[in-house]
């Protein structure tokens, strides 16, 4: 196949004075984007990088229509908007070129952490009870206050639309109605976007990567996998992932902060893979990591996080889900969980495109390399 790899590189991002100093920090670099072009050439396909701009010098559709892809390996967040990550996936939508991953609707919502929250509220799958600010002296919600008037727990205060911990730091963690007043009012001076407000949980942050389709023969429903403890067909689970978090119990309140993404990930062993949990903890966050897979239609490849309450029984709390994982060939999450699992990065990559190809019709009665 020819197949076209779309991001956005840090690089060419655009800059302006006053910008905060972690803006493009979900964006990539030329050592991924050169990676899974040599991962899908080493697969036996064409494949080319194209920035995926529609601005001078890069003309998005222009290039499409030079290389003519028979698909399109996307991993593209674009630059501006509440729902950018899918503004690509819309683009190749109305081009008739079939893509990789979950579709625009999918994106959109996810990159919107509120309204993922409240689709899973709808499902009645567990995450924190929350809150979503507009602006720093809005009437709190009442089951989030005491009898005096006073926070009923710790909760933890992040930008609604921002991905690689942007924004979160130990100082999210707040304790009082002024700190969260005043945490929530620095970070709608710096991101300009709602802010969304949390129960804190206190305990182990773990992360399940999957890759596959549900299985169209079967009629899924949210929930059905909860109560008959049942793996949906058609996913492969990755080894769940534990950041050792306690390194930085003094510096990030033991928070996966932007700037251990950024600065300390690659000094510091800081990943647990496979995670050191019990068997049924894995289990019970494959179920709900298949659910909420389910909830939200993705498609080919994604990444549920989760905070494991250790004061409460070991409950797991979905914090978000990620359909547009890193693919960063050294770091990032979802390679760490694959190669764990016994994959090569050439195998990852191929059998994402494989998977979409299937699912577009590309490849009709070939199965991904995943399943064989």
């Amino acid at each position: 196949m020819r197949i076209a790899v779309l991001a956005n590189l840090k690089k060419n991002a655009p800059r302006w004075e006053g910008m905060p100093a972690d803006q493009w920090d979900d964006l990539d670099s030329p050592r991924t984007v050169e990676a899974i072009v040599a991962a899908l050439r080493s697969g036996g396909h064409e494949a080319e990088f194209i920035e995926a701009s529609i601005h001078p010098p890069y003309h998005l559709i222009e290039a499409l229509q030079r290389f003519r892809p028979d698909l399109c390996f996307n991993i593209a967040e674009s630059h501006f908007g509440d729902s950018r990550e899918s503004q690509v996936p819309a683009l190749l939508e109305m081009l008739r070129i079939p893509y990789t991953g979950s579709k625009l609707l999918t994106l959109a919502l996810a990159l919107d952490k509120p309204m993922t929250k409240r689709l899973l509220k709808y499902y009645g799958l567990p995450t924190p009870e929350f809150q979503v600010m507009e602006r720093a002296d809005a009437p709190l919600a009442p089951d989030l206050l005491d009898e005096r008037g006073e926070l009923r727990f710790p909760m933890f205060v992040k930008p609604s639309r921002e991905g690689t911990s942007m924004g979160i730091s130990a100082d999210s963690i707040v304790r009082t109605v002024d700190e969260l007043r005043t945490q929530v009012a620095r970070q709608i001076a710096a991101y300009h976007q709602p802010i969304l407000v949390e129960r804190y949980i206190q305990g182990r942050e773990i992360t399940v990567g999957m890759v596959g389709n549900l299985d169209p023969q079967r009629d899924y429903q949210v929930g059905e996998g909860m109560a008959s403890d049942e793996l949906p067909s058609g996913l492969t689970f990755l080894p769940p992932m534990e950041i050792d978090l306690d390194h930085f119990a003094h510096s990030e309140d033991r928070l996966y902060t932007n700037r251990i993404k950024t600065e300390w990930a690659e000094v510091m062993d800081i990943y647990l893979c496979p995670a050191p949990i019990t068997p049924e903890l894995e289990h019970r966050l494959k179920v709900l990591a298949g659910n909420v897979f389910r909830a939200l239609d993705c498609k080919d490849v994604s990444r549920v996080d989760f905070r494991v309450d250790v004061e409460g029984g070991h409950q797991p709390y979905i914090l978000e889900i990620n359909p547009l994982p890193g693919l960063n060939p050294d770091l990032s999450d979802l390679w760490l969980q694959a190669r764990a699992a016994g994959w090569s990065y050439e195998r990852l990559i191929n059998t994402i495109a494989e998977l979409a190809a299937v699912r577009h019709g590309l490849l009709e009665g070939v199965t991904a390399r995943s399943a064989r």
